[in-house]
């Protein structure tokens, strides 16, 4: 890990921070570089291994900087004990939310294949029922909890017939008469079971446009 600088005396401490009030660019750079050993050290507590992350080293120096242009001594406290807190918060807020990304799912992911090997989106299907996802959603995280929604509101069986209707996951694309006589099943209720499954996602979808 890199050596960083001894932080400052109490005495210093006091010093620097009337100079960085009153406006001196200078002061508050010490500051900042006299207390990175105090990021890497709260850093390295959120790190998988033993070698601390540039990013992390990144998230928290910002978090420091936080603390550093809103310390006020007048409380009493140190700036260490201080700066501690706004650099562990800005870590764990930029951990969640990598955290909420990696779940996410983009409604231009991929789903599947249809059986001439093409990609295809839950974005295409949804288009193919008359919906229109794009002029209907004014942001991106809407688009992706649709996506989402495919696994979270439908049931295993409702996955598997639209997965076999529109030919996803390499699937052979049939029609509701050849999946009724697979599933043994009348083709209307394939067809219920079809239209419920869109209109569930549909519902989903709205509402979280709202």
């Amino acid at each position: 890990m890199e050596a960083f600088k001894e932080p400052l005396t109490k005495e210093e401490e006091e010093f620097f921070v009337l100079k960085h009030r009153a406006g001196e660019p200078q002061a508050k750079d010490i500051l900042i570089e006299r207390n990175l050993r105090l990021v890497a050290h709260i850093a390295k507590k959120y790190s998988k291994g033993e070698c601390v992350s540039e990013d992390l080293l990144s998230v928290g120096t910002i978090g420091l900087i936080k603390a550093v242009n809103s310390f006020d001594n007048s409380k009493g406290i140190r700036l260490g004990t201080y700066a501690s807190k706004c650099i562990e918060n800005e870590i764990l807020m930029n951990l969640r939310s990598e955290k909420k990304k990696q779940k996410e799912v983009s409604l231009y992911e991929p789903i599947g294949t249809d059986k001439e090997g093409n990609v295809v989106y839950l974005l295409e299907i949804i288009e193919c029922e008359g919906i229109d996802v794009v002029a209907a959603c004014d942001t991106e995280d809407k688009m992706k909890w649709l996506a989402n929604s495919f696994f979270r509101v439908l049931t295993k069986r409702e996955q598997d017939i639209l997965i076999r209707r529109y030919g996803l996951n390499g699937e052979d694309e049939v029609t509701q008469r050849e999946l009724a006589k697979e599933l043994s099943i009348s083709r209307s209720y394939v067809s219920r079971i079809e239209k419920k499954a869109l209109e569930k996602l549909k519902e989903d979808f709205l509402k979280a446009c709202k």
